[in-house]
């Protein structure tokens, strides 16, 4: 994999994160996610508003890590491969950093520790797809 494949699969993996995780975590699901910030004895821990810039970044590393995943697979270079790869990279990204966070801290609580890991299937398949679909026309 070059530098170019690198990049260009970070921007749109990245882009493809940011817009999903609004449409799912600030639009749909707000309000569980308010309630799941603020319970026990974690309260006021949600930034308002929150740093777009830091999202950006961090959206940005989820794309890169969807491309590194997805040009480790040999023949993963169609939109079935890309989605399956982008869902199983979100999916234990966040499982693991949910966890660790519920383990180490009293930010959420159990549910929204258990819940989020399969929201976070959505932004990652669909990464995953749309990184692959644009990379396959750069060969």
């Amino acid at each position: 994999m070059g530098t170019k494949r690198l990049v260009i699969g970070t921007l749109v993996g990245g882009v493809a994160v940011l817009a999903t995780g609004y449409l799912i975590f600030t639009l749909a699901f707000s309000e569980f996610y308010a309630y799941a910030m603020n319970s026990g004895s974690a309260t006021g821990v949600q930034r308002d508003p929150p740093l777009l810039w830091a999202v950006a970044v961090g959206a940005m590393s989820f794309g890169a890590l969807v491309t590194l995943a997805i040009e480790s697979r040999p023949g993963a270079g169609n939109l079935g491969a890309g989605i399956r790869i982008g869902a199983i990279v979100g999916f234990l990204l966040w499982f693991t950093a949910d966890f660790t966070f519920y383990g180490i801290s009293n930010v959420g609580n159990l549910t929204s520790t258990v819940v989020d890991p399969f929201l976070e299937l959505v932004p990652g398949a669909i990464a995953g797809g749309v990184i692959a679909v644009v990379l396959a026309r750069i060969r």
